[in-house]
Protein backbone atom coordinates (compact mmCIF):
# COMPACT_ATOMS: atom_id res chain seq x y z
CA UNK A 1 0.00 0.00 0.00
CA UNK A 2 1.17 3.54 -0.69
CA UNK A 3 2.89 4.80 2.44
CA UNK A 4 2.33 7.84 4.62
CA UNK A 5 4.99 9.45 6.75
CA UNK A 6 4.73 9.52 10.52
CA UNK A 7 5.22 13.31 10.30
CA UNK A 8 2.14 13.71 8.07
CA UNK A 9 0.05 11.48 10.34
CA UNK A 10 1.12 13.46 13.42
CA UNK A 11 0.27 16.75 11.68
CA UNK A 12 -3.25 15.63 10.80
CA UNK A 13 -4.04 13.90 14.12
CA UNK A 14 -5.59 16.92 15.91
CA UNK A 15 -7.84 17.66 12.90
CA UNK A 16 -8.79 13.97 12.69
CA UNK A 17 -9.77 13.86 16.35
CA UNK A 18 -11.86 17.05 16.08
CA UNK A 19 -13.65 15.85 12.96
CA UNK A 20 -15.10 12.59 14.30
CA UNK A 21 -18.86 12.62 14.59
CA UNK A 22 -19.53 12.58 18.33
CA UNK A 23 -23.11 11.27 18.13
CA UNK A 24 -22.11 8.21 16.10
CA UNK A 25 -19.07 7.65 18.30
CA UNK A 26 -21.32 7.71 21.37
CA UNK A 27 -23.43 4.89 19.93
CA UNK A 28 -20.30 2.80 19.40
CA UNK A 29 -19.10 3.44 22.94
CA UNK A 30 -22.53 2.59 24.39
CA UNK A 31 -22.59 -0.73 22.53
CA UNK A 32 -19.07 -1.65 23.65
CA UNK A 33 -19.85 -0.76 27.26
CA UNK A 34 -22.91 -3.02 27.09
CA UNK A 35 -20.77 -5.82 25.65
CA UNK A 36 -18.15 -5.37 28.37
CA UNK A 37 -20.83 -5.72 31.08
CA UNK A 38 -22.08 -8.96 29.55
CA UNK A 39 -18.85 -10.93 29.79
CA UNK A 40 -15.46 -11.09 31.45
CA UNK A 41 -12.16 -10.23 29.80
CA UNK A 42 -10.83 -7.26 27.84
CA UNK A 43 -12.53 -5.75 24.85
CA UNK A 44 -10.72 -6.84 21.70
CA UNK A 45 -10.28 -4.22 18.98
CA UNK A 46 -8.48 -4.54 15.63
CA UNK A 47 -7.37 -1.34 13.89
CA UNK A 48 -6.77 -1.79 10.14
CA UNK A 49 -4.15 0.39 8.47
CA UNK A 50 -3.36 1.76 11.89
CA UNK A 51 -0.48 4.01 10.90
CA UNK A 52 1.01 5.65 13.98
CA UNK A 53 -1.93 4.79 16.27
CA UNK A 54 -4.07 7.93 16.08
CA UNK A 55 -7.32 5.96 16.02
CA UNK A 56 -6.43 4.17 19.25
CA UNK A 57 -5.49 7.42 20.97
CA UNK A 58 -8.83 8.95 20.04
CA UNK A 59 -11.02 6.03 21.06
CA UNK A 60 -9.31 4.12 23.86
CA UNK A 61 -9.78 6.76 26.61
CA UNK A 62 -13.56 6.56 26.05
CA UNK A 63 -13.91 2.78 26.23
CA UNK A 64 -14.30 0.35 29.17
CA UNK A 65 -11.45 -0.19 31.58
CA UNK A 66 -9.67 -3.19 30.05
CA UNK A 67 -8.82 -3.26 26.34
CA UNK A 68 -6.69 -5.31 23.96
CA UNK A 69 -5.83 -3.61 20.69
CA UNK A 70 -4.19 -5.11 17.61
CA UNK A 71 -2.70 -2.44 15.35
CA UNK A 72 -2.32 -3.77 11.81
CA UNK A 73 -0.19 -2.00 9.22
CA UNK A 74 1.97 -2.93 6.24
CA UNK A 75 4.75 -0.50 7.20
CA UNK A 76 6.94 -1.68 10.11
CA UNK A 77 8.32 1.86 10.53
CA UNK A 78 4.80 3.17 11.20
CA UNK A 79 4.18 0.42 13.73
CA UNK A 80 7.37 1.46 15.52
CA UNK A 81 6.18 5.08 15.35
CA UNK A 82 2.88 3.93 16.86
CA UNK A 83 4.68 2.20 19.72
CA UNK A 84 6.77 5.31 20.43
CA UNK A 85 3.77 7.66 20.24
CA UNK A 86 1.66 5.48 22.52
CA UNK A 87 4.46 5.32 25.09
CA UNK A 88 4.64 9.12 25.15
CA UNK A 89 0.83 9.35 25.33
CA UNK A 90 0.46 6.89 28.21
CA UNK A 91 0.18 7.90 31.84
CA UNK A 92 2.14 4.77 32.77
CA UNK A 93 3.92 2.05 30.79
CA UNK A 94 3.68 -1.34 32.49
CA UNK A 95 5.68 -3.36 29.98
CA UNK A 96 7.19 -2.83 26.55
CA UNK A 97 8.00 -6.11 24.83
CA UNK A 98 6.16 -7.92 22.04
CA UNK A 99 2.97 -6.29 23.32
CA UNK A 100 2.91 -2.86 24.89
CA UNK A 101 0.95 -2.62 28.16
CA UNK A 102 0.04 0.82 29.45
CA UNK A 103 -2.41 2.85 31.51
CA UNK A 104 -4.18 5.94 30.19
CA UNK A 105 -6.97 7.70 32.09
CA UNK A 106 -7.24 4.62 34.33
CA UNK A 107 -7.75 2.39 31.29
CA UNK A 108 -5.58 -0.71 31.09
CA UNK A 109 -4.60 -1.06 27.44
CA UNK A 110 -2.60 -3.85 25.84
CA UNK A 111 -1.38 -3.19 22.29
CA UNK A 112 -0.17 -5.85 19.88
CA UNK A 113 1.57 -4.65 16.71
CA UNK A 114 0.95 -6.78 13.61
CA UNK A 115 2.80 -6.16 10.34
CA UNK A 116 0.51 -7.49 7.62
CA UNK A 117 -0.24 -6.96 3.93
CA UNK A 118 -3.98 -6.35 4.11
CA UNK A 119 -4.32 -6.48 0.33
CA UNK A 120 -3.57 -10.20 0.37
CA UNK A 121 -4.08 -11.30 3.99
CA UNK A 122 -7.31 -9.67 5.15
CA UNK A 123 -8.81 -13.16 5.58
CA UNK A 124 -6.19 -14.06 8.20
CA UNK A 125 -6.74 -10.79 10.08
CA UNK A 126 -10.52 -11.17 10.19
CA UNK A 127 -10.18 -14.78 11.34
CA UNK A 128 -8.83 -13.53 14.69
CA UNK A 129 -11.29 -13.01 17.54
CA UNK A 130 -12.44 -9.37 17.87
CA UNK A 131 -15.28 -7.37 19.36
CA UNK A 132 -14.79 -4.46 16.95
CA UNK A 133 -12.97 -3.88 13.68
CA UNK A 134 -12.03 -0.24 13.29
CA UNK A 135 -10.07 1.96 10.90
CA UNK A 136 -9.42 5.63 10.23
CA UNK A 137 -8.76 7.24 6.83
CA UNK A 138 -8.23 3.82 5.29
CA UNK A 139 -11.09 2.49 3.18
CA UNK A 140 -10.90 5.15 0.44
CA UNK A 141 -7.48 3.67 -0.43
CA UNK A 142 -8.73 0.18 -1.27
CA UNK A 143 -10.35 -1.26 -4.40
CA UNK A 144 -14.05 -2.00 -4.72
CA UNK A 145 -13.20 -5.66 -5.34
CA UNK A 146 -11.27 -5.72 -2.05
CA UNK A 147 -14.26 -4.12 -0.29
CA UNK A 148 -16.42 -6.94 -1.62
CA UNK A 149 -13.98 -9.47 -0.13
CA UNK A 150 -13.84 -7.61 3.17
CA UNK A 151 -17.58 -7.12 3.56
CA UNK A 152 -18.22 -10.73 2.54
CA UNK A 153 -15.99 -11.93 5.37
CA UNK A 154 -17.04 -9.48 8.07
CA UNK A 155 -19.02 -10.89 10.98
CA UNK A 156 -17.92 -8.37 13.64
CA UNK A 157 -19.15 -4.80 14.22
CA UNK A 158 -17.23 -2.26 12.15
CA UNK A 159 -16.54 1.35 13.10
CA UNK A 160 -14.61 3.32 10.51
CA UNK A 161 -13.97 7.05 10.56
CA UNK A 162 -12.64 9.72 8.22
CA UNK A 163 -13.20 7.96 4.91
CA UNK A 164 -12.67 10.65 2.26
CA UNK A 165 -15.95 11.39 0.45
CA UNK A 166 -14.82 13.87 -2.21
CA UNK A 167 -16.39 17.05 -0.82
CA UNK A 168 -14.00 20.00 -0.63
CA UNK A 169 -14.58 23.72 -0.06
CA UNK A 170 -11.72 26.20 0.01
CA UNK A 171 -12.03 29.93 0.65
CA UNK A 172 -11.69 32.22 -1.07
CA UNK A 173 -12.85 30.31 -4.18
CA UNK A 174 -10.54 29.92 -7.18
CA UNK A 175 -11.57 29.47 -10.83
CA UNK A 176 -9.50 26.28 -11.07
CA UNK A 177 -11.03 24.60 -8.01
CA UNK A 178 -13.43 22.37 -9.97
CA UNK A 179 -10.78 21.17 -12.44
CA UNK A 180 -8.29 20.53 -9.65
CA UNK A 181 -10.83 18.56 -7.62
CA UNK A 182 -11.82 16.44 -10.63
CA UNK A 183 -8.17 15.62 -11.32
CA UNK A 184 -7.52 14.91 -7.64
CA UNK A 185 -10.40 12.42 -7.62
CA UNK A 186 -8.90 10.73 -10.65
CA UNK A 187 -5.65 10.34 -8.72
CA UNK A 188 -7.51 9.07 -5.65
CA UNK A 189 -8.86 6.22 -7.74
CA UNK A 190 -5.45 4.98 -8.87
CA UNK A 191 -3.86 1.86 -7.39
CA UNK A 192 -2.75 2.36 -3.76
CA UNK A 193 -1.70 -1.28 -3.39
CA UNK A 194 -5.16 -2.90 -3.51
CA UNK A 195 -6.07 -2.28 -7.17
CA UNK A 196 -7.87 0.79 -8.49
CA UNK A 197 -8.97 2.59 -5.32
CA UNK A 198 -12.63 3.29 -4.58
CA UNK A 199 -11.63 6.79 -3.47
CA UNK A 200 -14.61 9.06 -2.73
CA UNK A 201 -17.13 6.29 -3.45
CA UNK A 202 -15.78 3.93 -0.76
CA UNK A 203 -18.19 4.74 2.07
CA UNK A 204 -21.23 4.40 -0.19
CA UNK A 205 -19.97 1.11 -1.61
CA UNK A 206 -19.36 -0.27 1.88
CA UNK A 207 -22.78 0.75 3.12
CA UNK A 208 -24.49 -0.93 0.17
CA UNK A 209 -22.48 -4.14 0.55
CA UNK A 210 -23.02 -4.38 4.31
CA UNK A 211 -26.74 -3.66 4.13
CA UNK A 212 -27.06 -6.43 1.54
CA UNK A 213 -25.47 -8.79 4.10
CA UNK A 214 -27.98 -7.81 6.77
CA UNK A 215 -25.89 -5.35 8.76
CA UNK A 216 -27.52 -2.35 10.40
CA UNK A 217 -25.51 0.61 9.09
CA UNK A 218 -25.35 4.20 10.34
CA UNK A 219 -23.23 6.97 8.88
CA UNK A 220 -22.37 10.57 9.65
CA UNK A 221 -20.39 13.40 8.14
CA UNK A 222 -16.98 14.12 9.72
CA UNK A 223 -15.32 16.92 7.74
CA UNK A 224 -12.06 18.58 8.54
CA UNK A 225 -12.84 22.24 9.29
CA UNK A 226 -9.52 24.02 8.94
CA UNK A 227 -8.70 27.68 9.47
CA UNK A 228 -5.73 29.87 10.36
CA UNK A 229 -4.95 27.73 13.42
CA UNK A 230 -4.27 24.85 11.04
CA UNK A 231 -1.91 26.74 8.72
CA UNK A 232 0.75 24.00 8.60
CA UNK A 233 -1.83 21.34 7.77
CA UNK A 234 -3.44 23.53 5.09
CA UNK A 235 -0.04 24.11 3.49
CA UNK A 236 0.81 20.40 3.48
CA UNK A 237 -2.65 19.50 2.21
CA UNK A 238 -2.41 22.01 -0.65
CA UNK A 239 1.09 20.84 -1.55
CA UNK A 240 0.09 17.17 -1.48
CA UNK A 241 -3.09 17.73 -3.49
CA UNK A 242 -1.20 19.74 -6.08
CA UNK A 243 1.41 17.01 -6.36
CA UNK A 244 -1.28 14.38 -6.92
CA UNK A 245 -2.94 16.47 -9.63
CA UNK A 246 0.43 17.15 -11.26
CA UNK A 247 0.96 13.40 -11.53
CA UNK A 248 -2.28 12.99 -13.50
CA UNK A 249 -1.35 15.50 -16.21
CA UNK A 250 -5.01 16.57 -16.35
CA UNK A 251 -4.32 20.20 -15.37
CA UNK A 252 -1.57 22.35 -16.81
CA UNK A 253 1.53 22.70 -14.67
CA UNK A 254 1.09 26.48 -14.59
CA UNK A 255 -2.46 26.20 -13.25
CA UNK A 256 -1.45 23.59 -10.67
CA UNK A 257 1.36 25.79 -9.38
CA UNK A 258 -0.89 28.86 -9.23
CA UNK A 259 -3.55 26.88 -7.36
CA UNK A 260 -0.98 25.54 -4.90
CA UNK A 261 0.38 29.02 -4.13
CA UNK A 262 -3.13 30.32 -3.54
CA UNK A 263 -4.32 27.37 -1.49
CA UNK A 264 -1.31 27.45 0.82
CA UNK A 265 -2.73 30.81 1.91
CA UNK A 266 -6.38 29.71 2.04
CA UNK A 267 -8.53 31.31 4.74
CA UNK A 268 -10.50 28.14 5.45
CA UNK A 269 -10.67 24.63 4.09
CA UNK A 270 -13.31 21.92 4.48
CA UNK A 271 -12.40 18.36 3.51
CA UNK A 272 -15.30 15.93 3.59
CA UNK A 273 -15.21 12.54 5.30
CA UNK A 274 -17.76 9.93 6.30
CA UNK A 275 -17.87 7.91 9.53
CA UNK A 276 -19.67 4.56 9.41
CA UNK A 277 -20.84 2.07 12.03
CA UNK A 278 -22.13 -1.32 10.93
CA UNK A 279 -23.53 -4.00 13.25
CA UNK A 280 -24.63 -7.55 12.51
CA UNK A 281 -28.36 -7.88 13.18
CA UNK A 282 -27.74 -10.21 16.13
CA UNK A 283 -25.35 -7.77 17.86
Amino acid sequence: MTGFSAQWLALREPADHRARDIALQSIVIHDLERLARMRAGPLKLVDLGSGSGSNLRALAPLLPETQHWTLVDYDPALLEAARAACILWADQVISNDDSLKLIKNNKHITIHFRCEDLSSNIEAVLAESADLITAAAFFDLVAEQWLERFCGLLSTPLYTVLTYNGIEHWTPPEPSDAAMLKAFHAHQQTDKGFGAAAGPTAAGVMEKLLRARGFAVSNASSPWQLDSKDRSLIEQLATGSAGAVRDTGLVSRENVEAWQRSRCQATTCEIGHTDLYARPRQF
